[in-house]
């Protein structure tokens, strides 16, 4: 098994390029499905999610293939409606060829998807939105099987009860090919849901609203392919400014996507980090211990603060002087990093949603296991600024949604090697 050996004490500094979003490119993977000719990506990070995203689409009898950051898929050969158990089980957002597939095929069997486990997330809305479409559903022994009662699904007028960033994708997936006119009420207004739309725009879909909380969409019967260059990713930049104001370092971030991060942006920068940006690229210095940021911190759906980050900003945070509070309003288990943190020495209580942190003049290395992948990388930050060495185990968490995170630590001048098979 391999495990990070991260050793502290170093201030982060130098430039980094951030990858593309794990958070766009895999639904944007699942929207090529709808295609009838190729789709040429760029600026796909490479990342296990992102590989099995490709699996799943090759599963059907679609091509993906990489090379370098570009993903190239051709779905003209497409000949199966099928996934099965162990590619479903690879990631949560597996879920999305759901929506994809129905447009598609008209019908689609799979199964109930893995990922981490951040509590419950149930695809109640997901199947509720697709019924209302015309989608005979089905459960049955772990699996979903759906069809279509006509031809096509149709369009209808949908309101959801949460603004679920997965729901919103699939409905729009499986809208952009379905008979007539999709209305979505209270639709995610992520910057991800964005550049799906973006992309299926390209390939001759009609889609708008996207970004605002009404979304609306007409069905297209045939969709062309593009080259699309997927979006920045704005949660590995705010890991990467967690790790720099962390350390007490430097960095500029080149292909950053500025107003999309200004959530966290505006938070970070109550730490008392400078913090300085133009279109695309972000500097940030600190050069003196952290401040607690005074307001409670709630993560709520864009453009609120994000859960994603929630992790990341909590290790910039165990040494800051002063108290931080952190309200997390999205996931049940988005916690269990604090075990981890508090093991290194910082002052952490947890009550339900809330976590207090009482901010420490140091912190220790230690061994532990990454709990999920953003909390894995909140570990990898923690590490970063803390005296000794730690271990962190189970990192294939990590490998899901960070490209290289070794070679980009080490690249700003911190500490940290991959070990083990």
């Amino acid at each position: 098994m391999q495990k990070f050996i991260v050793t502290g004490g170093k201030r982060l500094r130098g430039e980094l390029r951030l990858q593309g979003s794990k958070n766009s490119s895999l639904p944007i993977i699942a929207a090529a499905m709808l295609c009838s000719d190729e789709c040429v990506l760029k600026n796909c990070p490479r990342i296990t999610d992102v590989y099995a995203a490709s699996r799943i689409l090759n599963c059907t009898g679609c091509k993906c293939s990489f090379s370098g950051n570009t993903a190239v898929t051709d779905s003209r050969c497409m000949n199966n409606n099928e996934i099965p158990e162990n590619l479903m089980s690879e990631m949560r957002s597996s879920i999305i060829f759901m929506g994809a597939m129905l447009g598609r095929c008209g019908e689609c069997n799979v199964s109930i998807p893995g990922g981490c486990e951040l509590g419950p997330r149930p695809i109640d809305m997901h199947l509720a939105a697709l019924r209302k479409m015309g989608a005979d559903i089905r459960e049955e022994m772990g699996r979903i099987r759906c069809r279509a009662t006509g031809k096509r699904l149709h369009g209808a007028r949908i309101s959801l009860a949460f603004p679920s960033v997965g729901a919103t994708e699939n409905i729009i997936l499986s809208a952009a090919a379905a008979d007539g006119e999709t209305i979505i009420n209270n639709a995610a207004r992520e910057p991800e849901i964005c550049d799906l739309c973006g992309f299926l725009r390209k390939c001759g879909a009609d889609i708008s609203g996207d970004g605002e909380s009404r979304i609306v969409v007409n069905g297209r019967e045939k969709l062309h392919g593009c080259e699309y260059t997927v979006m920045p990713d704005r949660i590995a930049g705010a890991t990467y400014l967690s790790m720099a104001a962390a350390s007490g370092g430097e960095i500029i971030l080149t292909n950053a996507c500025v107003s999309e991060m200004e959530p966290f942006l505006s938070v970070l920068e109550q730490t008392g980090c400078s913090i300085s940006a133009d279109e695309n690229t972000i500097y940030l210095r600190n050069g003196s211990r952290l401040k607690a940021v005074g307001d409670r911190i709630r993560t709520m759906p864009h453009p609120g603060f994000p859960t994603d980050a929630q992790a990341v900003l909590m290790s910039a945070l165990l040494k800051a002087e002063g108290t931080s509070v952190f309200e997390e309003n999205i996931f049940d288990c988005r916690y269990r990093h604090t075990d981890a943190f508090m093991k290194m020495g910082a002052d952490i209580q947890v009550m339900g949603k809330i976590a207090v942190i009482k901010g420490v003049k140091r912190i220790y290395g230690t061994s532990a296991d990454a709990t999920d992948l953003r909390g894995g990388a909140a570990m990898i930050s923690a590490a970063l600024s803390a005296e000794g060495t730690s271990e962190i185990g189970s990192i294939y968490h990590i490998d899901r949604g960070y490209e290289n995170i070794e070679k980009a630590v080490r690249l700003l001048g911190g500490d940290m090697q991959r070990v083990g098979m």
